[in-house]
Parts: structure tokens; C-alpha cells; sequence
């Protein structure tokens, strides 16, 4: 048994918000069903690298899901997903803002026809504001609640962190919002209307840079690894990389000198006794512990931290990181067998449930692999589908593969 067992999600959603969401519905037991045009497809099937002509990047997020094919703009295939639609419980898209009415498939359409639909909508500004028609990609976003200015280092340009953060972070807020609707509509039998936008997703992840900036105006600046409250906590070099250090309280920093940098003379140093005499001169003790931890290898300091207690850890590469053993020892990269791409390596749940498995459920579909099966069970009769294929208003990338 999953969470979302039964639970049927139409997934309109394209490259990484939408599908990230529903990647981890599907992982939860949603029958997600990924709903994509003919002959294109997501347009992040497109993207490099490719396996006998597969999207590697594609298959990530849109594991664990069927793939129906349908023109949209075709009467026949709007009525297609309406009746498919009639049987579902969320419908996500993240088009721009007036596509999915144009396309006749918004929520009052599929209200329609399904009176507690869940209606989820993904987008760079929201169905609301001066900026709801702007295309909004991850960068933009990014650009727009100050990431790129607090990112990096202090003297270089705007950088960008180095994930898609407001792709995600949009589709980690869809699925608790989709959680909460599901929740409401099971008391009351009511469904809603889910408006989810890049941007409010990512400012809303600016805790503590908020209550500073609201308490005395404080914008927060780049920083590199610094922590702006705290230190010392970031990265350091080592004699073959750098060292995480986090010894961000008195009682830490005791430790750190005492028992991994050996410097006690630095408890009783002026400008590193407290914390504020740390801030001010932040300069000066990375230079100081730098000279030290310039003379040992990584691995030395992180021992020599775990016996002392401190946090600490090494600045891995990212191929370091997913040979990691703890990575592995945590499943975090496992093993499927997709039909075209053949053997392949994911990433895992990160969830672990005491008494739940919830595992990768199968790999990426490919472009319209189930369409004839989810029109079957919607009653479609065979003759109807081969017209149907045969006009193009329904498709499948590989149909001598669907029939084996």
C-alpha cells in the first residue's frame, strides 16, 4: 500500500517543475499520466545526452509514469482528455497563463466534467500580477528574488545556483499544496483551483534573509560558502581541496581550536573571543585557519573533526558525491531497466517511510507508450484508435513496441 493509491493524475507539465512534482506523486502510488503532443513530445525529450536517441535528463523526473499522446488542438483529442479528465483527481499543467483556456482544458472546462477536480497550474509569475504573461524560465526566477545578487562571490558577477532551486522548490510547494487540496476535498468534498508560481515558490524560501532585511533593511549579498550570521562556517582549503567546517556557537568553536586546529591562545584573542569579534574580522580568521588546514589533506581534517566533535565535511565533485558510500549505503542511486535506453541509474527516494517501501516504480515512458492501453480502458474501441492514429490526432513513438 502507497499514500496515493488510486489517486489519477493528467500530467500536462513539461521540463522540470510539473514533472518533479509529479515524479514524486507517482513514487507516492499516483497512477500519473503524463500527457504530451505528438511527434514532440515534452520538449525536454530533446535534451542531451541520449541513449539510442532517449533524453537521459527527460528520464529523470519522469520516471515511474504512463505517457498518453493527444493533439490538443483537435476537437477529438480535447474531448479525449475531457473524458479521461472525468476519471481523474488532479490536473496539473504549467503552460503560460491563458493557454490551457484557449486549448478549451482550464479548470472551468475541466470542472465540467469533473466537479472536484484538483486543478494545478505551475508558473513563472502566478495567474495573477503585472508580470502573469511573461514567460518565466528558472533563471528569471532566480533573477527576480534576488538569488543571482546573493550567490557566489562577493567580487564576482550575479551567479546562479547551481540547480535548477526555483524549479524545484516550485514543485516541492505543488506537492504539498496538492496534499493539503486532497485533504480539504476528502472533509468537504470540494475541489480547488492550485495557482503555484517560480518565483513566490523561491522568495518564499528566504527565511532568514527576510526577517533581516524587514528588521533593520539589511539586503543579503554574496558570500560565497560564508554563512551571514555565523562563523566560522564555510569552506576552507586544505593541502588537496577544501574542508566544510560549521563551528557555529561558543561551545563548537572551543572545540575547533582546542581539539582540531590546536590554537587555545584563540578562546582568549580579541578578535575572536565571541561571535561579533569573529563576524568583524571574518577576513583574518579565514586567512588564519586556511594556514592551517593548508597543511593537511582533506580526509585528516575530517577525521580529526568527527573525533572532536566539530561538523565537518569534504567538498565533493559531483561524480565524488554519488560514489559516496553513504550516498550508496542510502540507496540514493539505484538501478532501472528502461525498454530503449536499457540499463540505467536514477536517483532514489529520498524519503524513507519506517514502514513504507516507496520505490522508483519504473522508468521514464516513452512518447505515447500507453496510449492505446489508457484509451482502451477508457472505452475506446480498437477501430476508433486506429483512426485515430492514423489522422495523427493520437500517437504513439514506437506502436510495434506497445503491441510486443
Amino acid at each position: 500500500m502507497l499514500p496515493l493509491d488510486g489517486f489519477r493524475v493528467l500530467d500536462l507539465t513539461r521540463f522540470l517543475s510539473g514533472p518533479y512534482c509529479t515524479m514524486v506523486l507517482a513514487e507516492l502510488g499516483a497512477d500519473v499520466i503524463k500527457v504530451e503532443q505528438p511527434v514532440t513530445g515534452d520538449d525536454s525529450r530533446r535534451l542531451a545526452p541520449k541513449v539510442n536517441d532517449e533524453s537521459y535528463p527527460f528520464a529523470m523526473p519522469n520516471r515511474s509514469k504512463r505517457s498518453i499522446s493527444l493533439d490538443l488542438k483537435a476537437d477529438r483529442g480535447r474531448g479525449l482528455f475531457l473524458e479521461l479528465a472525468a476519471s481523474a483527481d488532479l490536473v496539473i499543467e504549467n503552460f503560460r497563463p491563458g493557454v490551457a483556456t484557449r486549448l478549451g482544458i482550464d479548470y472551468d472546462a475541466v470542472r465540467a466534467v469533473r466537479p472536484d477536480i484538483l486543478y494545478c497550474s505551475i508558473s513563472g509569475f502566478g495567474q495573477t500580477g503585472p508580470y502573469r504573461d511573461r514567460p518565466g524560465f528558472d533563471i528569471m526566477a532566480q533573477g527576480m528574488v534576488g538569488f543571482l545578487r546573493m550567490t557566489g562571490q562577493p567580487d564576482g558577477r550575479p551567479a546562479k545556483v547551481g540547480v535548477a532551486i526555483n524549479d524545484i522548490a516550485a514543485g516541492a510547494t505543488a506537492i504539498y499544496s496538492i496534499l493539503g487540496a486532497q485533504m480539504i476535498r476528502e472533509r468537504t468534498g470540494e475541489g480547488q483551483s492550485i495557482d503555484i508560481s517560480l518565483v513566490d515558490a523561491g522568495l518564499a524560501w528566504t527565511v532568514w534573509e527576510s526577517g533581516a532585511y524587514f528588521a533593520d533593511g539589511e539586503e543579503p549579498k554574496a558570500t560565497g560558502t560564508r554563512h551571514r550570521r555565523s562563523t566560522p562556517y564555510q569552506a576552507y582549503r586544505t593541502a588537496d581541496g577544501y574542508v566544510t567546517i560549521g563551528a557555529n556557537n561558543d561551545r563548537l568553536w572551543e572545540r575547533l581550536v582546542t581539539g582540531v586546529l590546536k590554537r587555545p591562545d584563540w578562546l582568549s584573542d580579541e578578535r575572536f573571543e565571541s561571535l561579533p569579534a569573529r563576524m568583524a574580522h571574518i577576513d583574518e580568521l579565514q586567512d588564519e585557519i586556511e594556514a592551517i588546514t593548508t597543511t593537511l589533506p582533506t580526509a585528516t581534517w575530517i577525521d580529526l573533526l568527527d573525533q572532536a566533535g566539530v561538523p565537518g565535511g569534504p567538498v565533493l565533485t559531483y561524480a565524488e558525491a554519488l560514489a559516496d558510500p553513504h550516498i550508496r549505503a542510502r540507496d540514493m542511486v539505484v538501478d532501472v531497466e528502461h525498454p530503449i535506453i536499457g540499463p540505467m541509474r536514477t536517483i532514489g527516494p529520498p524519503t524513507k517511510y519506517s514502514g513504507l517501501d516507496t520505490p522508483v516504480r519504473g522508468p521514464a515512458p516513452w512518447l505515447g507508450q500507453h496510449t492505446r492501453e489508457l484509451l482502451a480502458e477508457a472505452g475506446v474501441p480498437d477501430d476508433e484508435l486506429d483512426e485515430l492514429f492514423a489522422a495523427g490526432t493520437i500517437y504513439d513513438a514506437h506502436p510495434e513496441m506497445s503491441r510486443s
